[in-house]
């Protein structure tokens, strides 16, 4: 199983990113998806996650209403979407997939991690 993640780089504040997350070796509708992200010196944050089929996402309150979460099966991808980012969204960005049970956002409840991207929001 591989899940690479892409699409991190330098934005300025109110900017926007997306993020994409490309599996292989797994059969991709069955499994349940996350990001996560981690900041220097802090530890592993949950930031979204999404259903096998889509219908059903979460966001962590620090970017509910900026950030969207979507999958696109047929393509064995995922995507973050990063609209008006700020200073604290910096961090790196790893994508996660989970074989059994709903969406979730404890790390500890995802199977297989992506190498992770970085994303640096300048002021």
């Amino acid at each position: 199983v591989q899940l690479q993640a892409s699409g991190g780089g330098l934005v300025q504040v109110g900017g926007t990113l997306r993020l994409s997350c490309a599996a292989s070796g797994l059969s991709f509708s069955s499994y349940a998806l996350g990001w996560f992200r981690q900041a220097p010196g802090q530890e592993r944050e949950f930031v979204a996650a999404i259903s096998r089929s889509g219908g059903g996402t979460d966001y962590s309150d620090s970017v509910k209403g900026r950030f969207t979460i979507s999958r696109d099966n047929a393509k064995n991808t995922m995507y973050l979407q990063m609209n008006s980012l700020k200073p604290d969204d910096t961090a790196v960005y790893y994508c996660a997939a989970r074989s059994y049970g709903p969406i979730a956002t404890e790390a500890a409840r995802y199977d297989y991690w992506g190498q992770g991207t970085l994303v640096t929001v300048s002021s």
